[in-house]
């Protein structure tokens, strides 16, 4: 695995590759990776022959009280990990390459609506940073096909949004979420946890399945907002904090409507130092 720091050696790269009529597929993370990063990378090697993979802790996408400094750096076993799923290119950028200009002063992209609900409304200009730095990646980049968790069901939907808005040449590949045995979702943070915070955190994706359960139960319309209470009161039971779940639907993550047959469960809930977010599409 070949591993650049700088946009010159890159292009470089992806020059020859394109020369030699080679696909590219392109996982794009901020590091500390788990087994839910390596099964991206894997899904992107049927999708083309060249795999790149970016480490990049962005500081656009994190709120003011949101520590980036505190955020898992551990690039020595994500470079071997990495290599073990026969990554091609890895690329490593510093904040001073991505942002010369400091992101304050920084062009930027904004998906409208979409980016302001749900997770967009706990953390305000989180999804503003996510596109602006996926956009500059793509550019730098220059991938057929670009591979990302479900489990980030939002930030999934705005990165496609942006893509069909801006034309941009780029297939999306959604990869399904990777769970622990527990049915815990593996994610970053879950590095926060405790191991009696560990042994409570699989509460949200059993009360989202309880929800789901009910949802399909009846032929009948249901009362959407009686069942998000129960659900919301059986992770509170767990020993978990809420901070929304909604019924949306499934591509434009408007408020879920009788009518929908095509639904998504979208969660987030606070443990200890995490914030854990989960999804669970519904067909009804």
């Amino acid at each position: 695995m070949n591993t650049v720091e700088n946009i010159k050696d890159l292009r470089e790269q992806v020059k020859s590759w394109r020369m030699q009529g080679l696909s590219i597929a392109f996982v794009p993370t901020m590091g500390n990776l788990h087994a839910g990063h390596l099964a991206l990378v894997e899904a992107a090697h049927r999708y083309a022959d060249k795999v790149i993979v970016s480490i990049f802790v962005n500081p656009m996408q994190f709120g003011l009280s949101e520590d980036i400094d505190n955020y898992p750096r551990t690039l020595a076993q994500d470079k071997a990990s990495l290599t073990e799923v026969d990554t091609d290119l890895l690329f490593t950028p510093t904040a001073d390459i991505i942002y010369p200009k400091g992101f304050g002063e920084n062009s930027y992209v904004e998906v409208p609506n979409i980016s302001d609900l749900y997770c967009g409304a706990s953390r305000p200009g989180h999804f503003r940073g996510v596109a602006t730095v996926v956009c500059k990646l793509f550019n730098l980049v220059q991938p057929d096909v670009a591979c990302f968790g479900s489990k980030d069901y939002q930030q999934l939907q705005v990165i496609k949004t942006m893509v069909e808005d801006l034309s941009m040449p780029v297939e999306i590949v959604p990869v399904e979420i990777i769970r622990e045995s527990s049915g815990l979702a593996m994610s970053s943070r879950n590095g926060y946890l405790t191991a009696n915070e560990l042994a409570i955190a699989p509460a949200l994706y059993k009360s989202l399945q309880w929800l789901s359960t009910e949802l399909c139960a009846s032929h009948q319309p249901r009362d959407y907002a009686a069942l998000v209470m129960q659900t919301s009161e059986k992770i509170e039971k767990a020993g978990l904090k809420t901070d929304y779940i909604n019924l949306c639907h499934a591509t434009t993550l408007a408020p879920a409507e009788p009518g929908d047959k095509e639904i998504v469960i979208l969660a987030a809930a606070y443990l200890g130092k995490a914030r854990l977010i989960d999804n669970l599409p519904v067909s009804l």
